[in-house]
Formats: C-alpha cells, sequence, structure tokens
C-alpha cells in the first residue's frame, strides 16, 4: 500500500489514478456529506456548478430532494440547507437525496470521480474510513485536501495525516515505506502534533477563522471530534455517494 497526500485538487496529478480516491473537506463539506448519511439521507450527489445542480435537482421529487448551496462560507440564497453538519437532521434529510455544491469539497469530489474506488472522509468518521480502506487493501491510495480556492488549508491536511496515521497502525511497516510523498510524512506530523487539540488547530486556521466570523463556532467544534461516525461514504455512481 502507498499513500499520497494532495493538498488541493489542483495538486492532483493528470496521468494516472489511484486504486483508490478519497477526498478530504473537514470544514466542512465532508462533514457535511458524512452526518447527512448517518442521519438516514438515500445519497449526496455533489456539483461543482449550481446552475447544473439546480437542472438536475429539478428532476427528483420535491419532497425527496435536499439542495445544499454553500459560498465563501455562507448558504446560497434560495437553497434549503447550508454547508452545515448541524443541519443533518434525520427530520430534514431522512430518505432524501441532497444535491451538493459547496465552495471547495466538491471539486475534490469531481476531480477524484473517475478512481475505481472514491471514499468521502473527515475526522468525524476517519476510524470508519480507514477500516474500509484496510479490509480493500487497495495498492495507490490518493488523499485529496480541498484547501480553500486551489490554496492550501491546515485542516484538511491534519485530517490527511488522521487518516494516515490511522492506516500506518494496521500495518506492519514504517511510515516512511507506506509514504509515497513528502506530504504525506508532513500531514502524519502535523496530525500527531494537534491530535490532542484539534480545535485549536482549527482555530488558527484561515476557514475555521472565517466560520468563526460568521458564527459557525458550532460547526467547528462538531467538525473537530474524532472517529464519531461509523459511516463510510462512497461513490455508487459519477458524484453519488452513499453509505458502504
Amino acid at each position: 500500500m502507498k499513500i499520497y497526500t494532495y493538498h488541493t485538487p489542483e495538486r492532483v496529478p493528470a496521468d494516472w489514478q489511484p486504486d483508490c480516491a478519497i477526498a478530504v473537506d473537514v470544514l466542512r463539506a465532508t462533514t457535511t456529506i458524512a452526518a447527512a448519511l448517518a442521519a438516514g439521507a438515500e445519497a449526496v450527489q455533489v456539483f461543482s456548478d449550481l446552475e447544473e445542480l439546480e437542472r438536475t435537482s429539478q428532476q427528483w421529487p420535491a419532497a425527496k430532494r435536499v439542495r445544499v448551496g454553500e459560498r465563501g462560507g455562507k448558504k446560497v440564497a434560495g437553497f434549503d440547507m447550508g454547508n452545515s453538519p448541524s443541519e443533518c437532521v434525520p427530520e430534514r434529510v431522512q430518505g432524501r437525496r441532497l444535491f451538493m455544491s459547496t465552495t471547495n469539497g466538491t471539486r475534490s469530489l469531481e476531480r477524484i470521480q473517475a478512481s475505481p474506488l472514491v471514499l468521502a472522509a473527515a475526522l468525524v468518521n476517519r476510524a470508519a474510513v480507514a477500516e474500509f480502506v484496510h479490509k480493500h487493501q487497495p495498492e495507490t491510495i490518493w488523499v485529496v485536501g480541498s484547501g480553500w480556492q486551489g490554496s492550501y488549508s491546515l485542516e484538511d491536511t491534519v485530517c490527511a495525516g488522521a487518516l494516515v496515521h490511522c492506516l500506518w497502525g494496521q500495518q506492519d511497516v514504517s511510515l516512511e515505506t507506506l509514504a509515497g510523498n513528502d506530504e504525506t510524512i508532513a500531514a502524519t506530523a502535523l496530525y500527531r502534533y494537534y491530535q490532542e487539540d484539534l480545535l485549536t488547530l482549527f482555530h488558527h486556521s484561515s476557514h475555521g477563522q472565517r466560520l468563526l466570523n460568521l458564527g459557525n463556532e458550532a460547526d467547528l467544534k462538531y467538525c473537530a471530534q474524532t472517529d464519531i461516525l461509523e459511516i463510510v461514504p462512497w461513490q455508487i455512481a459519477a458524484k453519488v455517494l452513499t453509505k458502504a
């Protein structure tokens, strides 16, 4: 097994595909996806383009759809929900499909959609995703952070490191043997430094500061929790994720 970490979807190689690709957007898309599936959502379908989301969702029965739109940390006007895991309660999402577009995370999922096995990971479901990957034993893995509009983000890197750390504990090899690139070693080091105080790291991050300024401290606290959901979102069709 070799794990390659990429800080943003723009950094992903264009000339090959891994056996497994894992999208990470801790604040907040992949956390919201895991929370929605845990609350009984039928599936989450992702879009980078809001107009495409509108066209596709219109083909779905109104009672069975939830349109999730976020730009710049704020809910898109006219949508049912913003990109917040706290909004994913059974009364709102159970038995429904979420049609979702966010500033960063949905771009990562679109970028890796051609991989044979596509998963979505956050801190809240880190152990579940690691166990799923360990069971399937793909030879090559990409962990793709979403960043912020093409730039590096602390929170996605620390989550990538948390996932690698968990997978490393399941393999009888050194970290250097497991790591496919230096970014994987760096992400693991960041997690090992902050693993007991992830919320503080979120407060240091630029997107964490952005969400705090928008009054979303509760979301930061939720997203900083580790291994609270036994949910593995996996792609069953292009850009459509459901519970494995």
